[in-house]
């Protein structure tokens, strides 16, 4: 693998199926993981098997139905969940096992009610156990957000002895800051033997708003698989979007990262997503809302029509969006009435426009959005 390509985990169908009224059935979830290939991702975590009879099918028929990405079937450190696990993908061309648990004292203590000892011979077991299944095994180590570096690395160097092939520092929590995730990854990365042979990975939940942040901070420190879901959709407060860390290293060259994703089927494959789970994208949400590419502002407007990059760092093509929007409202100005005019066939004067704009400010007031066939109206009104 090029060092810095960045694998994309989509775990829309596991972890983003986790919010309450998100439920979807097989054929769903087939329809998805089919843009998911397209769009191209590098792993599809296509459920988790011991939970139910539909996940379980699920995962198989996804690995039935996929040929470019590895299929990953999550699990806990539980001999059966992981027999199950490896159960479901026979199916799968390219089959991942992801098993963990968790290693911070507050799962330890409390959740497990165990020892870091114990926790150790767990997660080596667990590794053990699905490599004889699989040769691509995944271990999370659960809430890493909140473990205490030494220790995770004493986790880590275990599983990667007992075979591990990809290793999940999950943020469960949302907890961390960018500097802090990014300096525990490198932390690994520089102190645990045998870790340049393994995948890094990310998992960044967005409990303070920090998901995107720390799992671009974490492929700064040396991750080189970033977790994440269409739309940013997850357990709580959702994950790491899919469509704004892509962007994000798209924007920062300097980074000197890249994937392997069609950025032209984002908007596509947001629409899909939500429209198949019944959640409605927020309007300002990054590079896929309804509002990303859309200026209602007289200066923005203004801007925007005289050269694109003066408000827009994206090309809103790169996205799937046809074209910027350039919506009028009481604070649009002269510039934006005559774009969108010009655009209806009405070419006016400087003076027609000053007259225009006089009876366009009445209508704004009244209505969050002047729309075209309330310019029309106002044309047939001037008598232009």
């Amino acid at each position: 693998m090029n060092t810095n390509r960045i694998q994309i985990f989509d775990t829309t169908l596991r972890d983003g199926e986790q919010v309450p009224g998100c439920k979807l059935d097989s054929k769903q979830k087939i329809v998805i993981a089919r843009q998911l290939e397209l769009l191209g991702v590098d792993v599809i975590e296509a459920g988790f098997p011991i939970s139910s009879p539909g996940d379980f099918q699920s995962v198989r028929e996804i690995g039935k139905t996929v040929t470019s990405p590895v299929v990953c079937a999550l699990s806990r450190a539980v001999k059966k969940d992981i027999e199950v696990a490896a159960d479901s993908l026979k199916t799968a061309k390219r089959p991942r096992i992801h098993t963990g648990i968790g290693t911070s004292d507050s799962h330890i203590q409390f959740k497990l009610r165990t020892t870091p000892d114990e926790i150790i011979c767990r997660a080596v077991d667990a590794v053990k156990y699905a490599k004889s299944f699989v040769e691509d095994v995944e271990f999370y180590a659960e809430d890493a957000g909140r473990t205490d570096n030494e220790f995770l690395a004493r986790v880590i160097q275990a599983v990667i002895k007992a075979g591990a092939t990809v290793l999940n520092i999950p943020d469960t929590t949302g907890y961390c800051l960018p500097d802090e995730y990014r300096n525990k990854i490198a932390f690994l990365r520089d102190n645990v033997t045998g870790i340049d042979k393994c995948t890094l990975s990310t998992h960044c939940h967005n409990d303070l708003g920090l998901a995107t942040a720390n799992s671009i901070a974490g492929a700064m420190g040396g991750a080189r698989q970033i977790e994440c879901t269409i739309n940013g959709i997850g357990e709580r407060a959702g994950n790491t979007a899919l469509e704004e860390v892509v962007m994000i290293m798209r924007q920062h060259e300097h980074l000197n990262m890249f994937t392997n994703i069609n950025s032209k089927l984002l908007l596509e494959t947001s629409h899909l997503v939500s429209e198949s789970m019944g959640m409605v994208v927020q309007p300002n949400k990054a590079i896929v809302g309804d509002n990303a590419f859309a200026h209602s502002s007289g200066i923005h407007q203004d801007g925007v029509i005289k050269r694109r990059d003066t408000y827009e760092i994206i090309d809103p093509a790169e996205v799937g969006v046809d074209e910027s929007k350039i919506v009028l409202t009481a604070r649009s100005g002269r510039a934006a009435l005559a774009y969108r005019l010009k655009n209806l066939g009405h070419n006016v004067t400087k003076v027609q426009l000053d007259e225009l704009y006089k009876e366009f400010l009445q209508v704004a007031d009244l209505k969050k959005e002047v729309r075209d066939e309330d310019l029309e109206e106002l044309i047939g009104a001037a008598a232009l």
